[in-house]
């Protein structure tokens, strides 16, 4: 009997060797074939077709369309896109540190907000100053992608910036010299007044968990008793930085990463490396849909070792690992290479990722998802992104909010005057976690708009007028008639009557634009934190100690789910 199980189970081997054999003979054989199409298909092009061929353009095309057909983080940069890569995988570009946006109004690009500590704030570049030439070359008939190519350039270069100050009519010259420019990687933390820290990490770039390591240290000087950090549109980087940054709140070997794809020898663990400097203090970490990759690695793995309540709204779903392969002629190929998995198991990649199937953000249903446990036994599913332990949503924009600051309509114009000519009467103004625009200003604002004709489009005045074409095709009009004239007057626009309805958040806003002109980046985010619903209830549930524990361990539906 035993020989014969031998002799069986060596034939159904040697058929599954066979099988696999063949198997890879026929993918060998249609990469070759297609190959060898495609290349044809190319050389009848160059030698026959009625124009002269671009290389560059008609085989970049059809490669990036090969890649449009996998993820959408498997991307060719030939060598002239190579500064793109660069300033994507560092955090640095070389530049002069500012944001620059349309007018839509003069039809000029304008400065929009200096950064701190860079050439474009050393030179005293304000907001709305009008780009009127950089060295000799003209600026006022050119799109923003253009100014922004001209702006940026070798470290070390200098030019001459030309611009016009609305606020006083004047025109100025100003010599630059560009540089190297990164954004923080923490561009805010402070102690509130109750004792509760706030971190904002904006990226994980290069050495950024250093940087965390001495804000926390600093802010635990200071009295801190719990802490909030911050990952909302943080949109990863660097997987080693996440680790270390969880590692101040965990212990030492600890598996907090495993990548896994089709090349095992590729795959890797990441594990704590050093002491943690602090396990028990309270910790809140607040997400929402931009929150991706190395920053949900960063809250899914304090989520599943019970060391963080995770607030807001659910993450991104990245959890797909690339790896930059160089190619010929000083090109590079980021390759998507593997999968992330965090300490439960699950893997944060949303399933249907695809560019080919669309959607790849997607967040499936918990009942086509799989259950995992966290240290504590708490349940977490895979399917895509971290669901929050608490789900807040926040504030949503009013429409005339949209329409008031979103750049690139005319609309938005009159915001920005309103706030260059508040800039150019004030010096000064109050510090930036004190600071709030005045009843009367905004009194003021709200003439300007209405002077200005300011109009937008609610809404509901067109779903009910969609409503109402549908109902006059299914003849049911003459019936409701009367309704429908009810609702028209009370939906009727009214500029006035909006800008009282959404005052404080458009204040808010207003706010936000002019703390940025005093105090740059990191004013404002201390300025909205003040106001922020999910900062809020993050230091709600740290000042109540016992709601916080008993989110972070097993519930009893759990428990009685396991039974």
């Amino acid at each position: 009997m035993k020989a014969r199980f031998i002799q069986l189970l060596t034939i159904l081997l040697l058929s599954f060797t066979a099988t696999q054999a063949q198997e890879n003979k026929d993918h060998n054989f249609e990469v070759a074939k297609n190959m060898q199409v495609f290349n044809e298909i190319y050389s009848y092009l160059d030698l026959m077709y009625v124009d002269t061929l671009s290389a560059d353009e008609t085989i970049g095309t059809a490669i990036n369309s090969m890649l449009r057909s996998l993820d959408p983080y498997t991307t060719y940069y030939p060598e002239d896109k190579m500064k793109d890569l660069n300033s994507m995988l560092t955090g640095r570009y070389v530049g002069i540190g500012s944001i620059i946006r349309y007018n839509q109004k003069l039809k000029r690009v304008v400065i929009d907000e200096p950064y701190a500590n860079t050439p474009a704030a050393e030179a005293g570049l304000k907001k709305g100053d009008i780009i009127l030439s950089i060295d000799d070359t003209t600026m006022t008939d050119k799109d923003v992608q253009y100014v922004s190519s001209r702006l940026r350039g070798d470290a070390g270069t200098t030019f001459v910036l030309k611009i016009k100050r609305p606020s006083t009519g004047k025109e100025m010259q100003m010599k630059i010299t560009r540089r190297s420019v990164e954004m923080p990687a923490i561009p805010y933390y402070g102690v509130r007044k109750d004792s509760i820290g706030y971190m904002n990490i904006s990226s994980f770039t290069e050495d950024c968990a250093k940087e965390a390591r001495r804000a926390f240290i600093d802010m635990k000087n200071k009295g801190m008793k719990g802490l909030v950090i911050d990952l909302r549109g943080n949109g990863g980087g660097s997987v080693p930085e996440a680790v270390n940054i969880v590692n101040m709140f965990v212990p030492k070997d600890i598996t907090l990463v495993k990548t896994q794809g089709k090349l095992k020898r590729a795959n890797r663990e990441f594990k704590t490396t050093t002491e943690p400097i602090d396990t028990l203090l309270p910790i809140v970490v607040l997400v929402n849909g931009e929150t991706a990759s190395a920053s949900e690695i960063t809250s899914g793995g304090l989520q599943d070792l019970d060391r963080a309540v995770v607030l807001g709204t659910r993450t991104y779903g990245k959890g797909l690992v690339q790896n930059t392969i160089d190619l010929s002629y000083n090109g590079n190929l980021k390759l998507t290479t593997s999968k992330y998995y965090i300490p439960s198991g699950r893997c944060i990649q949303a399933i249907n990722y695809k560019h080919s199937r669309g959607g790849y953000t997607e967040h499936i249903p918990d009942s086509l998802t799989r259950v995992f446990y966290t240290r504590n036994g708490r349940e977490v599913r895979d399917g895509g992104g971290i669901k929050p332990d608490i789900e807040v949503k926040p504030d949503s924009l009013p429409n005339i909010a949209y329409y008031l600051t979103v750049s690139g309509l005319d609309s938005t114009e009159v915001l920005l005057d309103y706030e260059i000519d508040y800039i150019a009467a004030h010096p000064t103004i109050a510090p930036a976690d004190e600071f709030t625009l005045s009843d009367a200003d905004y009194e003021e604002f709200k003439k300007r708009v209405i002077a200005s004709g300011f109009t937008y489009d609610p809404e509901s005045e067109k779903a009910l007028s969609a409503l109402k074409k549908i109902v006059q095709f299914e003849g049911y009009y003459d019936d409701a008639k009367t309704e429908f004239e009810n609702l028209e007057k009370k939906l009727k626009h009214n500029i006035e009557r909006d800008l009282d309805r959404n005052k404080e958040v458009i204040k808010q806003l207003i706010t936000n634009d002019i703390v940025a002109a005093y105090y740059f980046q990191a004013g404002t985010i201390e300025n909205s934190i003040s106001y922020d619903k999910q900062m809020k209830e993050a230091c709600r549930i740290i000042n109540n100690p016992e709601e916080y524990r008993e989110i972070l361990v097993k519930s009893e539906k759990t428990v009685n789910s396991e039974q």
